[in-house]
């Protein structure tokens, strides 16, 4: 075991594990923003609108995988918390066994069905062609992301943040290396910029499957009493369905929402294919926090440590308040010069309106902080169902507001960005309620 999150100051353990995680997905944002970034700037601003669009559905497929590898690596960490290594093992083959079989059936139904997801995203005329070309190559990355979430996840269950983080280092250098060479020096168009995103994806997929191989080979190497059992199956499944129907929510309402974006035409596609690379990576920071302090309390919940998940709780509340306030305010101000990053200050529509939806959703990422400790917290508890319900409300009432506040001409477009704060904010009614009308006496028990 890499690190015992059960012991030590709490929020000294808890912060020197969230820290390289949340480096290491800033820097797996770095895939996302530099596709955008050059996209945009080399290949203006249609071809950043199909790049744009792909990335939701692309979001929402891996959301799957993630979602999956989350929910074993829940599993992992209360199996560790209990020092039941046998376990641990047998769940350890059941969840890679998992991920191999729906990372297979994802790309086959992907290829099979292109051209009715490009014509279900509303995509204009326009730009089909380019989405489709985009399309075609990054999903031919589906294995190496398959490969990476899996053993980040062990990895991370285990104590190790840090390895996670180093891979993700070298791949993210390795994608903007290869971006500008595919695109600004081969001329590859929207399909060099996959290209370069699919091999650094398998750069750090393979590359932490071998590490990991090597240094914890008394987790993976062959054991005549460790096997592919049912029970382990279902154990893993219930555990990870959950987490994955939660990550598949999300992901589906945000492509929900894309397709009403699309419906208003390239102009305002590509003002939030730019926005929202900046929107998710401003609080990308709270959401990783939120799985470290999930693997922190699934650690102690093991370990049956609950003095330790209360503070726990206490202190991951004031730090994702603190963080949170800072970046709403530096994203606020700084909203104009961030959009002018991916796009041309000529494109002076596409900024302003990215700027207006970066300052009504960038106010509130207090809220979007506090759900995503709430689905930790519920997700470390073995209550994962009610992480589901939370974002069923929030994504519901995003999607629904949506479609119903951007049908008003009072509204317009910008009743689609109003719609995000309001359904965080009843989520977190929900999550915050639950906890001191249910939750809490588990803990004090």
């Amino acid at each position: 075991m890499e690190a015992e999150l059960t012991k030590g100051p709490v929020m000294k353990t808890m912060l020197r594990f969230a820290i390289p995680m949340i480096l290491g997905d800033l820097l797996q944002q770095c895939y996302n923003i530099a596709d955008t970034l050059i996209v945009g700037r080399f290949l203006g601003a249609d071809a950043l609108a199909a790049v744009g669009s792909a990335f939701s559905l692309m979001t929402f497929l891996t959301s799957i995988l993630l979602g999956l590898a989350m929910g074993s690596g829940t599993v992992f960490s209360i199996r560790l918390g209990r020092r039941d290594i046998p376990g641990l093992k047998e769940g350890i083959l059941a969840s890679f066994t998992l991920l191999g079989v729906v990372t297979v059936i994802i790309n086959l139904l992907i290829f099979l069905g292109i051209d009715w997801i490009i014509w279900a995203l509303r995509t204009p005329v326009s730009l089909k062609a380019l989405m489709r070309e985009y399309l075609i190559v990054i999903f031919a990355g589906m294995i190496g992301i398959f490969l990476y979430n899996f053993f980040a996840s062990l990895l991370r269950s285990l104590g190790n943040s840090t390895t996670p983080l180093v891979f993700l280092a070298i791949s993210a250098v390795l994608n903007i290396v290869l971006d500008l060479w595919f695109v600004a020096g081969l001329n590859r168009g929207v399909a060099g910029a996959a290209e370069a995103t699919v091999i650094s994806q398998y750069v750090s997929g393979i590359g932490i499957a071998v590490y990991t191989k090597i240094k914890f080979p008394e987790f993976l190497k062959k054991d005549k009493n460790v096997r592919l059992r049912l029970s382990r199956v279902r154990e893993i499944t219930s555990f990870s369905m959950l987490t994955c129907l939660q990550q598949s929510i999300m992901n589906l309402g945000i492509l929900a929402v894309q397709g009403l974006v699309n419906s208003f035409g390239p102009t305002i596609m590509a003002a939030f294919a730019a926005a929202v690379k900046i929107d998710a990576f401003a609080y990308l920071p709270v959401q990783d926090f939120g799985n470290a302090f999930s693997i922190f309390v699934a650690q102690n919940f093991g370990a049956n440590q609950m003095d330790r998940i209360k503070k726990g709780i206490r202190g991951a509340v004031v730090i994702s308040l603190s963080f949170s306030l800072c970046i709403s305010l530096c994203v606020f101000l700084f909203a104009e010069p961030l959009m002018s990053l991916f796009i041309s200050r000529e494109e002076t529509a596409v900024i302003a309106e990215g700027v207006r939806y970066l300052r009504i959703e960038g106010s509130f990422y207090f809220l979007i902080g506090g759900l995503f400790l709430l689905y930790g917290l519920y997700r470390a508890l073995g209550r994962p169902g009610m992480s589901v319900i939370l974002t069923i409300v929030s994504l519901g009432t995003r999607v629904g507001l949506a479609y119903t506040l951007s049908a008003i001409p009072l509204f317009g477009v910008a009743g689609i960005w109003w719609s995000v704060p309001i359904g965080w904010f009843l989520a977190d009614l929900l999550g915050v309620g639950y906890y001191f009308i249910r939750q809490r006496r588990q803990l004090s028990a």
